[in-house]
């Protein structure tokens, strides 16, 4: 007759025991999802600034008077631009910078061409400069918080950018009714 209390059954119900919880604490949460890659193009990117700018034939838009040097280069580099030379444009933009360094309007033209070529970084800098120096409302201000928010949405930077955004409202000041 086989005896009841033998040590060995349950020696082996502890061990398989053990090794169920050894290996239930080895276990973890699933590794959460890759990131959403961003398949925006700096094109796409760039045309967004373009729309946020808007036209809006009953704000004012002040633009200063240009040297006809720096004029110059601001031609060559949007030829350079519609090329498809964005190196080019760059290189003529630089030119023109150290002679109207506090020209808001040729800083954002340098911060476009920037992020039409991917320089998110560079093309906040410069769209951060133009904000300090120039107006604070109109097109040109919009343009600057939308590539500085377009560079955060390139960047992955979500709050950042949604920050970006809300400055452009602030940029708009509601025309003059006329009766």
């Amino acid at each position: 007759m086989p005896r009841m209390n033998s040590p060995l059954p349950i020696r082996r119900a502890l061990a398989v025991l053990a090794a169920s919880l050894a290996l239930a604490a080895c276990t973890s949460t699933p590794p959460p999802p890759p990131p959403a890659v961003d398949t925006t193009t700096p094109a796409q990117r760039m045309a967004a600034v373009q729309a946020a700018a808007g036209a809006d034939d009953k704000e004012l838009s002040v633009q200063p008077l240009r040297d006809p040097q720096v004029d110059d280069l601001r031609h060559v580099a949007t030829e350079r631009r519609e090329a498809g030379d964005l190196a080019g444009a760059a290189e003529a933009l630089d030119q023109a910078l150290p002679l109207v360094e506090s020209d808001p309007g040729i800083l954002q033209e340098r911060a476009e061409i920037a992020l039409l070529q991917g320089d998110w970084a560079r093309a906040e800098t410069l769209a951060r400069k133009a904000v300090s120096l120039g107006s604070r409302t109109g097109p040109l201000c919009r343009r600057h918080w939308a590539t500085v928010e377009q560079a955060h949405l390139a960047r992955g930077e979500k709050e950042n950018a949604t920050s970006a955004h809300a400055q452009i409202e602030g940029c708009t000041v509601p025309g003059i009714k006329r009766y």
